[in-house]
């Protein structure tokens, strides 16, 4: 389909933005990468008025590893990410994450932002942000707030954002023994089940995305890790049954709700033994 008629402008800074994103009032939409806006465009789900173009600031696209603390720009690329050697060894978690991401042309154009704050409930970022205990920086007119990935995400294609904001920067403690691993739809690529772990010194965190409404914290099972031996696979997998337990799982002519439950469970085990071996 074709997309309705839209003003397209484009911003030399965030300023600029939040510029234009007040003049133009809710009919604006910000730009990144365009793999998540464009598409439903395409179909006419979103029809905004104008789009502010925001990828050509170039302060928003840097990866920044400097001791424990890892900050990303949002308008980071994908790609970017797969190749960084400072990311894969400082949170391989991520790493994983955006190789294993779309196919090469979503990598090249697509931005970590702009994935994150669509909020695609099928998404890889949400959950890996959500075991990374992130934070988002975000900007507005008022200034800039700090949003951790706990209240970031809200919700099916639902996020913290207000209107007139956007994401700027994503922070997170380093985490080298952390591993995404996912069960991808072979046509979308986006996540069927995905699970990221990450064994923190203050304990295991484990967030699942692909079953339900939105990506979420496993905590029963970050409980259950407590004390687990991660190297007894027997264990590792008792600890991670009932990994979507609570979570009214999603169904689909793909799979079905108590198939993704069941594989919950099975990619929890795969993701937690995958960081443990870091």
């Amino acid at each position: 389909m074709i997309p309705a008629s839209f003003e397209y402008v484009k911003a030399g800074s965030v300023g600029d933005a939040l510029r234009l994103l007040a003049e133009h009032g809710d009919g604006a939409k910000i730009l990144a990468g365009g793999h998540s806006l464009i598409p439903m465009m395409k179909l006419r789900l979103a029809t905004p008025s104008v789009l502010v173009d925001i990828a050509g600031i170039p302060q928003l696209d840097r990866v920044s590893v400097g001791g424990s603390r890892v900050t990303i720009g949002a308008l980071t690329k994908h790609a970017t990410l797969a190749a960084s050697e400072a990311l894969r060894d400082a949170a391989p978690v991520l790493w994983d994450a955006a190789n294993q991401l779309g196919d090469p042309q979503v990598r090249n154009r697509g931005t970590i932002g702009g994935a994150a704050a669509h909020g695609d409930p099928s998404a890889d970022y949400p959950a890996v942000l959500l075991a990374l205990d992130a934070t988002f920086t975000v900007a507005g007119r008022d200034g800039e707030r700090d949003v951790k990935a706990a209240d970031f995400f809200q919700g099916m294609f639902a996020t913290a954002l207000g209107a007139g904001e956007l994401v700027t920067r994503i922070a997170f403690d380093a985490a080298p023994r952390s591993a995404y691993v996912k069960y991808h739809h072979p046509a979308s690529h986006y996540a069927v089940v995905g699970v990221a772990a990450v064994l923190a010194a203050d304990g295991p965190r484990v967030a699942v995305t692909g079953v339900g409404d939105s990506a979420f914290r496993a905590r029963g099972v970050e409980r259950a890790l407590q004390g687990v031996a991660f190297d007894d696979a027997q264990a590792v997998a008792a600890a991670c049954a009932g990994t979507a337990r609570g979570v009214d799982a999603r169904s689909d002519t793909f799979a079905s709700a108590a198939y993704r439950t069941a594989m919950a469970d099975v990619f929890a085990a795969r993701a937690v033994t995958q960081a443990a071996s870091r």
